[in-house]
């Protein structure tokens, strides 16, 4: 490894770069065991709003289920585990303006697995961490 500029690691490579299509990273997705349970936890204790909720299959035995938070592009899929895999796992960021306010209303609406209180360290931005009911985590982020 080398470093350019400012110091920024800058990695040898052997083929040639290639340029995407891709423009925005739109769903990310959590398996849950129970999907309206995890419903429940992400509009009800979260606060976040359904984005899709629909049946698909030969016999709409599968369901595709999105949520997000109020204004936000990307969607939360929440999924039953496939192949045998079990749920939670998984971990995204989220954002918001005030950590603090978002922490205490969360710790007085209890129901919500906290797993720290707000905190930073050098080069690292205001956070604290909850947990879903299924262990998947949760970073909420001062943005």
């Amino acid at each position: 490894m080398s470093f350019g500029r400012r110091g920024s690691p800058q990695y040898m490579t052997t083929h040639t770069p290639t340029s995407t299509t891709v423009t925005n990273i739109g769903v990310t997705m959590f398996t849950v065991a129970d999907q309206d349970t995890a419903l429940d936890f992400y509009t009800g204790k979260l606060g976040w709003e359904v984005r899709g909720d629909t049946r698909f299959g030969p016999n709409d035995e599968y369901r595709w289920l999105e949520v997000a938070p109020p204004g936000s592009t990307a969607r939360l899929a929440l999924n039953p585990p496939m192949g045998g895999g079990q749920p939670g796992g998984s971990g995204i960021g989220v954002e918001t303006a005030d950590v603090h306010g978002e922490y205490e209303r969360l710790r007085a609406l209890g129901g919500v697995q906290i797993d720290s209180e707000p905190e930073s360290g050098p080069g690292s931005p205001l956070l604290f961490m909850i947990s879903d009911p299924d262990g998947n985590h949760i970073a909420v982020v001062e943005a």
